[in-house]
């Protein structure tokens, strides 16, 4: 109703002016009976207010619609469903609108359908790199010079970019790949940390675990493990010099388990905490270390939280890192 009666506005306000403008213009030509003047104007706001009313209830749906808020697109392409007005405006203004719409779905699904095929052939491409990387993995183990180890550790790194393109295109499907069972979180946490077994040993970084005998988790066994690898992987990354230690530590906290990964690094700076989690975001770490990306907490954030586990993130500049992970339990 207030919106119609906005648009009306102008009508109205141009109607009163010209009434008073004729009664002004009989007044001055001698015309004085003031009944016959309100009774024009009575006859003259009576037709008016049914001008008024008959514009309203022919546009009452379409008024409607446009003061509703637009929650979700109609799939039959019908961005004014619920209701239909029988004035030409209307109805011209509702065409133009579905053949917009239409158009706008027809592009959109063309760009689903271009990013899917860019999702898929980034899959394809990442799988077929991890062969020859693996295959190269396989003859250098037979060797033990210092090139030898320099090129295994550029394919640890090659390996890890590719682990972490595959887990960033799978995130938006994640439903579609994921399996929940029960895991023993000592030995998830034992095999990820032997699948870094390279970098620790590079760095000469021991991993200390401390996790208590017959602690389950319920979560899925490969995110679980790439976010692990994350974890470590920073870890190891910020922890200057050698001889330092990633300590896990892993307890049952009422019906939730807790599992705390904690470093000697060089920790995080109070004004770069709270952004951690946001993707691309390095940070002044990320410009002493070139080898951040910025992705790797962003997707450990993602995966927990679609995996239901709460992630807690404190530091201490020069004192090291905790990352604090919570399987909820039932």
């Amino acid at each position: 109703m207030r919106l119609f009666l906005r648009e009306q506005r102008p009508l109205i306000f141009v109607y009163v002016a010209q009434l008073l403008v004729i009664t002004l213009i009989y007044r001055l030509a001698g015309f004085r009976n003031m009944e016959i003047s309100l009774y024009a104007g009575m006859v003259s706001g009576c037709l008016l207010i049914g001008y008024l009313v008959f514009r309203y209830v022919a546009n009452r749906p379409f008024y409607k619609r446009l003061e509703q808020p637009f929650v979700s697109a109609d799939p039959q392409g019908e961005p004014f469903s619920g209701g239909s007005s029988q004035t030409p405006l209307a109805e011209a203004l509702q065409q133009v609108l579905r053949n917009q719409f239409r158009q706008y779905s027809t592009e959109l699904h063309n760009y689903k359908h271009r990013i899917e095929s860019h999702l898929q052939f980034i899959n394809q491409w990442a799988h077929q790199m991890k062969t020859p990387v693996s295959v190269m993995h396989l003859i250098l183990q037979k060797k033990d010079d210092p090139d030898s180890m320099a090129i295994g550790d550029e394919l640890d790194r090659l390996k890890k970019g590719l682990e972490l393109m595959l887990h960033t295109a799978r995130l938006d499907t994640f439903e579609h790949d994921f399996y929940v069972e029960s895991l023993s979180l000592e030995q998830v946490v034992r095999s990820a940390a032997s699948e870094q077994k390279r970098l620790f040993i590079r760095r000469r970084i021991f991993p200390a675990v401390d996790i208590q005998t017959g602690l389950s988790v319920t979560s899925d066994e490969k995110w679980l493990s790439f976010v692990l690898s994350q974890l470590m992987t920073n870890a190891v990354r910020y922890t200057p010099g050698e001889q330092g230690k990633v300590f896990f530590h892993g307890c049952r906290r009422g019906t939730d388990v807790i599992l705390e990964i904690r470093d000697e690094g060089i920790g995080i700076p109070p004004g770069d905490l709270p952004r951690v989690f946001e993707p691309y975001f390095t940070g002044e770490n990320g410009r002493r270390y070139q080898e951040s990306t910025g992705m790797g907490l962003y997707l450990v954030q993602q995966i927990c939280g679609k995996l239901g586990h709460g992630l807690d993130i404190q530091s201490s500049p020069g004192k090291g890192t905790t990352v604090t992970i919570t399987f909820r339990g039932p």
